[in-house]
């Protein structure tokens, strides 16, 4: 007598099996994108700007140097770093969300010989690239302003990219769980807003006020904290803070493990967690 069919239940952390159809999602999206790009353009190419003309110029000119730096030298790399984080974060939580629920593009991909971990991959990865061109049109900007003061600024493309991947990755995660759009409030202000403030963006962390626990914390456990680090280091050497009085080489080290130790970790999650609720 031959066993009934039971049907297996997914392991519940398992490394995903991706193919090169990982890109035609990718390919979609970016269609789909070139064709509302001037929308798109717009926002994140004025958004510097203000923040460059309000900050940088206008509160700048009551601050006094920071790491021997002016204060709109400090601010320029991180605002590269926010556009990284916000470029990704979003694509991959509000608009993933209406491709997945409202659109039902998953669905009808999925229909296609493309696997569900193949459409999720090839959201994060659209994710990536979304935060790369926002990174690379805040580049631009602040180059316009002269605030560029290192060639390695040529590396900030590839920091945006995995950088915004790690965004994703965190993003696709809450979207997995969101039983509706507006869930998506509670991350967008108890988790971006926060990283906004306390990642030595528009202040530095070393300043004397600020105690060390908020360094480590800031090291520890906020992400953005790593790809600030990394964005100064590349767009201006000299404004990058030695948090936990760490030298600067040493600090851009360790940003680089804990990117790429923590990207790989929330992929695999991101990944699965999608699989599970898209089959389920």
């Amino acid at each position: 007598m031959s066993e009934p069919n039971i049907r297996k239940s997914p392991a519940p952390f398992s490394f995903p099996k991706l193919t090169y159809k990982v890109w035609k999602v990718w390919h979609r999206n970016f269609d789909v994108f070139m064709k509302t790009i001037k929308v798109n353009f717009l926002p994140s190419l004025l958004e510097p700007i203000l923040y460059l003309l309000a900050f940088g110029f206008g509160l700048g000119g009551f601050i006094p140097n920071i790491n021997g730096q002016p204060y709109i030298n400090f601010l320029a790399p991180a605002l590269v770093a926010v556009a990284i984080m916000n470029g990704s974060f979003f694509e991959c939580t509000f608009a993933s969300f209406v491709r997945m629920y409202f659109q039902k593009t998953f669905d009808a991909i999925v229909a296609t010989p493309v696997s569900v971990e193949e459409v999720v991959a090839g959201e994060l990865l659209w994710g990536a690239t979304r935060s790369t061109i926002n990174a690379t049109i805040v580049l631009a900007v602040i180059a316009l302003f002269g605030l560029i003061t290192s060639p390695l600024f040529l590396l900030v493309p590839l920091i945006a990219f995995f950088g915004g991947l790690l965004f994703a990755c965190i993003a696709m995660c809450f979207t997995a769980i969101a039983p509706n759009i507006d869930f998506f409030n509670y991350p967008s202000f108890l988790f971006v807003t926060p990283m906004l403030f306390l990642c030595g963006t528009f202040f530095p962390l070393t300043s004397p006020t600020i105690p060390s626990s908020l360094q480590s914390v800031a090291m520890a456990i906020l992400p953005l904290t790593h790809v600030v680090n990394l964005t100064r280091g590349a767009i201006a050497p000299g404004s990058v803070e030695p948090i936990l009085g760490l030298r600067p080489e040493l600090l851009i080290a360790i940003s680089v493990f804990w990117l790429v130790l923590v990207t790989v970790f929330f992929f695999i999650l991101a990944i699965n967690l999608m699989k599970k609720r898209l089959t389920s």
